[in-house]
């Protein structure tokens, strides 16, 4: 009986964070709606119905470890991937294993690996930079990828330059089923400058939608068990100096030939910098700067830093998703090449130690959130949309209301979602209400229709 109740309270003890629960433990999106995800396909604007629940199913945890069970499958719509990848986001299985106490790698860090790397909160994969295809010295041509040989993994291409067409609105794809993010996870058209014209026929959004007055929320776990959080966070680590955007110190080098590292290591020569291989479309295209003292926001070599953040007020270390001043992606997008602790996280198919099951507290949006939501653009002549602060873990239904009271039409923001449409080109001309309602809670906003 002792040592049961000992094994008991050390897993509480172990599980919990600053008289709290771990965030590793809380702060997944869970389903318990029964939401299932969507898909487009090329040449068709209205959504298909998959049977795979979409975000997390479950999340169990013992003294050491979180598992999080989940398909893989998003609450945003997924596809259509424009470049010919003939995959679509499947059902994958298992649990990703993260650490419950992270530490950092005091040795040789680990280098990122092909595949999974870490996981969003509502149970996407990770990947890092690189696609699978690298330069093959023999043949003077790329090679790799699910469908050819590989090539000599000297020069890496990297994957959100080249395979920018095949990523949906919520910048993801998959790899033989797998739909995964390599990088911000937020939608091309919310970007200050669009360079993915995919939304505008398919329609969906992102995990969370950039906000450069407030800290980015915290929208996964790398392998190594530390967090990973959006575009945005306090200027200085201890919290103070308000908020900023987060930025990499990864730059492109001042090269015209691929024959040496940025470290001067002397390797098999990759193309020439030119037209068709531009400069930024091999990862050993960049190089590390580390910053000049009192310069807190740029990050380290592994594109993170200890610092406090809203979730972990006490300090951790945290990756963050770097992006430019126009909020496009920046290298090396999310964990860097190597990671900062000890990876220690895997996919496994079986739970072996005795578990809890964590049961989701839902939490309303605050009242400052609520002044944040958007519609727009407004007038409106085509398409509305509605878009919620962050990323939401409540279901809200949305209806446009007409003057005389009549709904007009309905949509919903799932859990995991950050933004509801309406197509208005069938709508007359006028005044509408868009009225948002979610448990007891009620927002509204006023709009124009105007053709």
């Amino acid at each position: 009986m002792k040592k049961s109740l000992l094994t008991c309270l050390s897993l509480i003890t172990s599980s919990i964070v600053f008289g709290q629960f771990s965030p590793a433990i809380t702060s997944w999106i869970q389903n318990t709606t029964g939401l299932t995800g969507s898909h487009y396909v090329n040449g068709n604007s209205t959504p298909i119905t998959d049977n795979a629940l979409a975000n997390v199913i479950s999340v169990q945890y013992s003294a050491d470890w979180v598992y999080v069970r989940a398909n893989g499958i998003p609450a945003y719509t997924t596809g259509p991937f424009l470049d010919g990848n003939p995959s679509l986001a499947t059902a994958q299985t298992g649990y990703f294993k993260i650490s419950l106490n992270p530490v950092q790698n005091s040795g040789t860090p680990t280098a990122t690996t092909m595949g999974n790397i870490g996981v969003f909160i509502n149970g996407v994969g990770l990947f890092d930079d690189r696609d699978g295809v690298s330069w093959r010295a023999a043949t003077g041509a790329l090679a790799g990828g699910p469908l050819g040989g590989m090539g000599d993994m000297v020069w890496n291409r990297d994957a959100i330059v080249a395979e920018r067409a095949g990523f949906d609105c919520a910048k993801g794809h998959p790899a033989m089923g797998n739909y995964h993010h390599h990088q911000n996870p937020s939608a091309f058209n919310l970007d200050l400058q669009e360079i993915s014209n995919v939304c505008d026929l398919y329609l969906a959004d992102g995990l969370y939608v950039i906000d450069s007055t407030t800290h980015s929320p915290l929208i996964g776990f790398a392998y190594d068990g530390f967090p990973i959080y959006g575009a945005y966070g306090f200027k200085n680590a201890d919290g103070t100096g308000g908020i900023t955007r987060i930025k990499s110190g990864y730059q492109l080098r001042n090269i015209t030939t691929r024959t040496v590292y940025a470290n001067g290591t002397d390797v098999n020569d990759g193309p020439p910098v030119n037209a068709t291989y531009p400069l930024g479309f091999f990862r050993e295209d960049y190089e590390y700067i580390a910053p000049a003292a009192g310069n807190e926001d740029v990050l380290d070599v592994h594109n993170g830093r200890n610092c406090v953040t809203p979730e972990y007020p006490q300090g951790t270390y945290a990756y963050f998703t770097t992006v430019d001043e126009n909020w496009n992606s920046a290298f090396p997008y999310v964990v860097g090449l190597t990671f900062y602790g000890t990876k220690t996280a895997s996919k496994v198919q079986n739970i072996t130690e005795t578990v809890t099951t964590y049961n989701p507290i839902t939490t309303s949006i605050s009242s400052t959130d609520a002044a944040k939501v958007v519609v727009y653009p407004n007038p409106s002549s085509e398409v509305l949309g509605i878009q919620v602060p962050g990323n939401t873990q409540q279901t809200w239904n949305v209806e446009l209301i007409d003057l005389t009271g009549k709904k007009v039409m309905e949509t919903k923001i799932n859990p995991g979602s950050t933004i509801g449409y309406f197509d208005v080109r069938t709508v007359y001309d006028g005044q509408y209400t868009v009225v948002m309602k979610s448990g007891n809670e009620t927002i509204t906003k006023t709009v124009v229709v105007a053709h």
